[in-house]
């Protein structure tokens, strides 16, 4: 029987913001969104590709001698990759003497995760455990259950970073397994989401509501990303905030302040980042605004760090 996989890029331990305690962060490849100032560029396709890594090169060209036809081509002095090829790249990997070619992902089954895992679980004890992330971690949903059925057999705290961009009757069914959910509404208006993400905000929308009607609203806290001009708007935040106490008044709401770190990782993965680069991290006066907006609406679980 041909066992189950995914795609993982990248597995952080001794995790502290991604839930409570010390956590292992597993990052799963493939997300269905495309936002403008994704913080895991490296997630969004669902394939294995390749990377390159700028500072490792040593210009040398091997790779380019030992390439296959329609492979790649070498120009402006480094490598660009076909990633339509369908051969695979393991012979750029194995002639690039300083690592700067390499895949963006692993393959795990099962087993071979909840090893990785358990690897950690010492440093679980004071309330810690695994998160999943990603990407989109549903996009991987058949996998995302057995692991997380796996991890509760084990006694493992689970939490999950996600959209909730799935179709309700997935939503249901992973739900049982989840201690801890993280939820992300950038935008609440459909059009202006689907101007920024590729896809409208109204499935993410109705699976929230489900959600926090249901049994399993204690586990949630929603989250906005605060991108300048995109999402940290004053009228946005305070629709988000409407349609949150309009559903469960004593949901945990978290506004994310900007993080511009992310735009360095865009030239490893050939894709332009979206937000313009003189845009800084909100100070605390900036950040006190957003948070009255959501005190005014009623809202109180605000978290704030």
């Amino acid at each position: 029987m041909k066992k189950s996989k995914a795609l993982i890029f990248d597995i952080k331990r001794f995790a502290i913001h991604d839930g409570t305690g010390l956590r292992t962060t597993i990052f799963f490849k493939g997300c269905p969104l495309r936002c403008r100032w994704c913080q895991n560029p490296e997630g969004l396709s669902v394939h294995k590709n390749l990377i390159y890594l700028k500072s490792h090169c040593i210009h040398c060209q091997n790779c380019e001698k030992f390439s296959n036809e329609n492979q790649m081509e070498y120009k402006n002095n480094r490598p660009y990759f076909n990633n339509q090829y369908e051969g695979g790249f393991d012979n750029l990997i194995q002639y690039c003497p300083s690592g700067a070619i390499r895949y963006d992902s692993q393959e795990y089954d099962i087993d071979e995760l909840m090893e990785k895992i358990k690897e950690d679980r010492v440093f679980f004890r004071e309330n810690g455990g695994v998160t999943f992330s990603g990407g989109e971690p549903l996009i991987q949903g058949d996998f995302l259950i057995e692991i997380l059925k796996r991890c509760q057999v084990e006694g493992i705290h689970t939490a999950i970073e996600t959209t909730m961009f799935a179709p309700l009757e997935f939503i249901q069914k992973i739900l049982p397994y989840l201690d801890l959910i993280y939820i992300d509404l950038k935008v609440f208006d459909e059009i202006k989401h689907e101007e920024l993400t590729n896809i409208s905000s109204q499935m993410i929308k109705e699976n929230i509501k489900y959600i926090l009607e249901s049994q399993y609203k204690e586990k949630v806290i929603i989250r906005t990303p605060l991108i300048p001009s995109m999402t940290a708007t004053d009228d946005n935040i305070k629709d988000i905030s409407k349609f949150l106490v309009h559903i469960y008044p004593e949901v945990k709401y978290e506004l994310l302040n900007y993080n511009p770190l992310a735009s360095a990782k865009y030239e490893f993965v050939d894709l332009e980042y979206g937000v313009d680069k003189q845009y800084k991290m909100f100070n605390q006066k900036q950040m006190q605004h957003f948070y009255d907006i959501v005190y005014s609406t009623g809202l109180k679980n605000l978290i704030i760090e």
